[in-house]
């Protein structure tokens, strides 16, 4: 047998009464929002109160008392904008007047050496060719640096040689220099003495 959904009324409850359409129930009940009315209330009463007191202020205001009535400059007074301004230090009188005593030390070149040091020389060999042109090629080398150099030519028994010569210098510690200065192009130098 066939049913009608449709048509068929619902079920009815216990305890009788009507039920409302839809089948939903009662809407809240909306509450007053006594906070948020409080909060409005201070605020307004604090600038009720602030208002008061701007209002109050104003009327004790005392209108300011008319200034005296300026007499004309006589004729023999002169305006200060009209004059030249006057100094009030007198250091640029006095360091146009002041001499200054200087007292110049005498170069170390110049100075008079004890003589029980004998003089040692030193020099800096920074390379032997056989050939000349690679002689001249790190002599061009070594004036990159800001350096001076010299090429020498020196025979022996293994035939003909040609030095690289640095110097001379009049300590080690300034060969030493040189040298360190040679080893940052990656050449290495001997330090002689001679």
């Amino acid at each position: 047998m066939a049913r009608d959904y449709v048509r068929r009324s619902p079920p009815k409850r216990k305890g009788g009464g009507q039920q409302r359409a839809g089948g939903r129930g009662r809407a809240p009940e909306r509450r007053v929002p006594w906070l948020a009315m409080l909060f409005a209330l201070a605020l307004l009463g604090g600038m009720g109160y602030l208002i008061h007191l701007v209002k109050g202020s104003a009327g004790d205001h005392r209108p300011a008392e008319p200034a005296p009535a300026q007499q004309p400059a006589p004729a023999n007074k002169v305006n200060p904008i009209d004059q030249k301004p006057v100094e009030k230090w007198r250091y640029i009188e006095q360091l146009e007047n002041k001499e200054v005593v200087v007292s110049v030390p005498t170069p170390a070149n110049e100075r008079k050496k004890p003589d029980a040091t004998p003089s040692v020389t030193y020099y800096m060999q920074c390379g032997s060719f056989r050939s000349s042109a690679q002689a001249e090629q790190l002599k061009a080398r070594i004036a990159f640096q800001g350096l001076a150099s010299e090429v020498k030519r020196s025979e022996g028994s293994n035939g003909v040689w040609y030095r690289v010569v640095m110097g001379p210098y009049d300590s080690k510690r300034q060969a030493d220099q040189e040298k360190h200065k040679m080893s940052r192009i990656n050449t290495g130098c001997i330090v002689l003495q001679g």
